[in-house]
């Protein structure tokens, strides 16, 4: 019988790389553990921002401490980080808030897994203990919450906690109850419809974060046409999309030779005809406000301001969608049927002026739940965090407003979570329990890390937190303005159920994932071939 040959084989193609067992595992703990210390010193009341310096020609800066945006600017070549990076985008898009704790979360988990796989813990050993911990802890949560939305009063007051809370985290945090009360203010006027398109936020330079507020109305960034009317009242709006310049032969590399400068003129006119008869079609629909989202030439914008109607040129085309929702209106492209077109409609339309620019104000809008607000700011870095810290609030208020349960924050979920898990393990045989103790373990890293960033003794204060919570003061948190353990309750410090629930079930989820892998396989790289027919 003819003898195996030991020499090992190599199946895949040549530049294809492949990582196994420890190697394979080691290398997605290493990434995973690295994304995590990466956000985790932006966690919490005191945490720290972030300087993103763009690699394009202006290398534009962003300062932010909000997991997610810091995720999505750097660029990652490590299966594991991505998974995580990915979770992060999945948790701002179904929540809005607790980007940082997913991620940092999920990074703890695998730090112990690792600990737990060098002492010969088999992973799915591990996978099976971390499920059951992840069950009863979403049970204690969900024991845990509290619901006030019978009670008007308690809720307002549950959703200025929350706003309140999760700015506090963030550049906002120093007029947190400013801007608590304007994020609160524009979720309500949505009556429970969730729709957070219907708030629409403006930047302007100039002022301070303070003198940002809450406009009534639609503000439109853009200016009147020339001699047009610059007030209506009872406007009906006709919102289209379509090219206003004089129409050109589209023809791609057509000539029209002419032999007298006469004939030149003659095409001219003819083009002006064409465009006269268009702005006498769009002015049969009975409109007195016409909004474009491309360029209006100044023979049409000449032609309505002789027909008394406003024009406005070159809306943007998320400020022509938003406009075409909150006025009622269809967005259109051709007009030989006037009775087929919805327009929009509203009770005033006015110029405002902000600082030093004149914007467009739609009051009384068919949609009456549309608010603008108005971010003003020293610099262009500070409004785009503002807007970022204010789109997290409005997001987790419009999820509370659907899911009115609410849960307390300052590290007292996690604590609680953590409680009954390690009460699960006690009464748990064989090795599943070390899971559960490493799954609570991890728990206890948020507290931990919430205190470590404000320079606070993380050992002593978690240790307090922990006996309180043993002693049945299960609404007792963090402290992080006097370093202290408290009642969060009495503090306010209130975060959304939603928020909790999927960031636990997101970060063990995502946690497990990793921790299966075994190996892992990369492509060959493709070969660059030069290119024998440039075009």
């Amino acid at each position: 019988m003819a003898s195996l040959s030991m020499a090992p084989v190599n199946i895949f193609k040549h530049g294809a790389d492949e990582e196994k067992a420890e190697t394979a595992r080691l290398s997605s703990f290493v990434g995973a553990i690295a994304i995590g210390d990466l956000v985790k010193s932006t966690l919490g009341p005191k945490g720290m921002d972030k300087i993103l310096l763009g690699g394009g020609k202006g290398g534009n800066v962003t300062v932010t401490n909000d997991g997610a945006t810091i995720l999505k600017a750097i660029g990652v070549d490590n299966p594991a980080a991505k998974v995580l990076v990915d979770m992060s985008k999945v948790q701002d898009d179904e929540v809005g808030d607790g980007t940082t704790s997913v991620t940092v979360l999920a990074a703890e988990l695998l730090r112990e897994a690792e600990l737990l796989i060098a002492k010969k813990i088999h992973p799915q050993t591990i996978i099976s203990g971390w499920r059951k911990a992840t069950q009863v802890a979403r049970e204690a949560l969900k024991d845990a919450a509290v619901d006030h939305s019978n009670d008007p009063e308690r809720f307002q007051e549950d959703l200025l906690n929350i706003a309140r809370t999760t700015l506090s985290s963030k550049l906002l945090t120093h007029h947190k109850d400013h801007f608590a009360k304007l994020a609160v203010e524009a979720v309500m006027r949505l009556k429970g419809s969730g729709n957070l398109e219907a708030i629409h936020v403006i930047k302007k330079l100039g002022g301070r974060l303070t003198d940002s507020y809450l406009d009534e109305g639609f503000l439109l960034d853009k200016k009147i046409g020339v001699n047009q009317p610059k007030r209506l009242e009872n406007v009906k709006i006709l919102i289209a999309n379509t090219g206003m310049d004089t129409d050109k032969i589209k023809i791609f590399g057509s000539r029209v030779r002419v032999d007298s400068t006469a004939k030149v003129a003659e095409i001219e006119l003819a083009e002006k005809q064409k465009m006269k008869e268009k702005v006498e079609r769009i002015l049969k629909h009975g409109i007195n406000c016409f909004i474009n989202r491309q360029l209006i030439y100044n023979y049409p914008e000449q032609l309505f301001a002789q027909a008394g109607v406003m024009a406005i040129e070159h809306a943007d085309f998320a400020g022509v969608e938003r406009l075409a929702l909150v006025t009622g209106g269809e967005i259109t492209s051709t007009f030989d049927h006037p009775e087929m077109v919805k327009l929009g409609h509203c009770k005033l339309i006015e110029e405002v002026m902000i600082g030093e620019d004149m914007l467009i104000r739609f009051s009384g809008v068919a949609l009456g739940e549309a608010c603008t607000i108005v971010l003003r700011g020293a610099t262009q870095q500070i409004m785009d965090e503002a807007e970022r810290s204010l789109h997290d609030a409005l997001c987790v208020l419009a999820q509370t407003v659907k899911e009115p349960r609410t849960v307390y924050g300052g590290g007292c979920s996690e604590m609680l979570m953590a409680k009954v898990v390690s009460d699960l393990a006690h009464r748990t045989p064989g090795k599943e329990a070390v899971a559960m103790e490493s799954f609570a373990m991890a728990l206890r890293m948020l507290p931990t890390i919430i205190a470590d960033n404000a320079g606070y003794d993380s050992a002593d204060l978690v240790a307090q937190l922990r006996a309180a919570h043993q002693e049945n003061k299960i609404t007792y948190g963090l402290d992080m303005s006097q370093g202290l353990i408290g009642d969060m309750v009495a503090l306010g410090i209130t975060e959304s159920f939603q928020v909790k629930r999927q960031m636990l079930l997101s970060a063990s989820e995502a946690a497990e994932m990793i921790l299966r892998v075994d190996n892992i396989i990369k492509a060959a790289p493709r070969k660059r071939v030069p290119d024998h027919h440039p075009c």
